[in-house]
């Protein structure tokens, strides 16, 4: 075939290896490099001897690819991922302090929309299972809060879809061996 491959050819390969690199994130940051280069350097001696679309039909996908990369590295043994854990835990408590904000900006809007001039304290319970129970003072209509706090089953909640989302029962935890006598 052609000693060149043009732009187009190089963007194909590009893709692949990408799309590869980001099936890869179990492995240690070094090593995906390492295996980014291999596979974009193979890729492209086997573009110039056989085509780039023969090159990465062979290749077969970077899915496959990757799993092929990752059995080799763990076995096949079912892996956690740390990564998944850690989108887990950091988006179940965004997600959770919007919706609830905005439940509880909701209940302070009725009582304004009730009353444009409302004066008093105000309860909400809250969203059940959820929230703890919150109060809002208003004078003349202005409103101000304190409580609806997480309640424990939240924090549950949270820890289970961390675990989940990181496959965290799947982690396997080494013994160390005891020292003997020096």
């Amino acid at each position: 075939m052609s000693d060149t491959i043009n732009g187009l050819d190089r963007l194909r390969i590009e893709r692949l290896v990408w799309s590869l690199d980001q099936q890869l994130y179990d492995l240690p940051r070094a090593q995906r490099v390492a295996t980014r280069r291999e596979v974009r350097a193979n890729l492209r001696e086997a573009a110039r001897d056989v085509g780039t679309a023969e090159a990465l039909r062979r290749v077969g996908g970077s899915r496959r690819l990757a799993q092929q990369y990752l059995i080799a590295e763990f076995g096949d043994r079912p892996r956690h991922s740390w990564i998944g854990a850690a989108y887990a835990a950091v988006l179940v408590p965004l997600v959770l302090d919007y919706f609830l904000g905005e439940a509880g900006n909701a209940f302070q809007s009725g009582v304004t929309a009730a009353d444009p001039h409302a004066t008093g304290t105000y309860v909400w319970s809250g969203v059940s299972w959820l929230q703890s129970t919150a109060t809002y003072t208003f004078s003349n209509g202005t409103a101000s809060s304190h409580g609806g706090a997480w309640t424990p089953f939240t924090y549950l909640v949270w820890l289970v879809v961390t675990i989940a989302g990181g496959r965290l029962w799947r982690l396997r935890f080494r013994r160390r061996a005891a020292a003997g006598p020096a």
